[in-house]
């Protein structure tokens, strides 16, 4: 059973932190190399960035099946859109609809705040990650490069998905 959870205290940002460097680490260092990982983790996924980015006004959410610790979201309202900062679920656990419930959490908060889209963005040789989106209805609307420092770009699709 899948249970999502608001994140709220430094202590929880550790543990997303903590998670976060085991996904990032396995999942992208094939897609974008170790120097850019590192960057990434360090100024995006640490228990620090995400903290500030909570007291910007990102939601952050831990997801837990059967009682463990698997995965997070991160969500934030912009304007009619409800942007998908992060959405990540060990290794371990894909495959098992983890991913298809907090999609269906992300829906729930988009009709809540009145946004008339989900949208987000993924890197262009993410292609499990893509087809899951597209299987989940999002589609590609356009490509986006971006400048995220230390010489790194992040190379990306932008993908949305209407609400209803």
């Amino acid at each position: 059973m899948t249970n999502i959870i608001n994140a709220t205290t430094k202590q929880q940002f550790e543990a997303i932190a903590s998670l976060a460097n085991i996904i990032w680490r396995e999942h992208y260092i094939p897609i974008i190399g170790v120097e850019q990982v590192d960057y990434m983790v360090k100024n995006f996924q640490s228990a620090e960035a995400m903290f500030s980015q909570f007291k910007e006004g990102y939601e952050y959410y831990m997801i837990h099946y059967n009682n463990q610790f698997v995965g997070y979201i991160s969500i934030k309202k912009q304007e009619e859109t409800l942007f998908l900062s992060k959405i990540y679920i060990s290794k371990e656990f894909r495959g098992k609809k983890i991913g298809n419930s907090a999609m269906k959490f992300i829906e729930e908060k988009a009709l809540e705040t009145n946004c008339k889209t989900i949208s987000l963005a993924v890197n262009k040789f993410n292609l499990n990650s893509i087809e899951a989106y597209k299987a989940m209805g999002f589609k590609i609307v356009k490509e986006m490069i971006t400048d995220i420092g230390n010489g790194f770009i992040m190379d990306d699709y932008k993908m949305e998905k209407l609400v209803f």
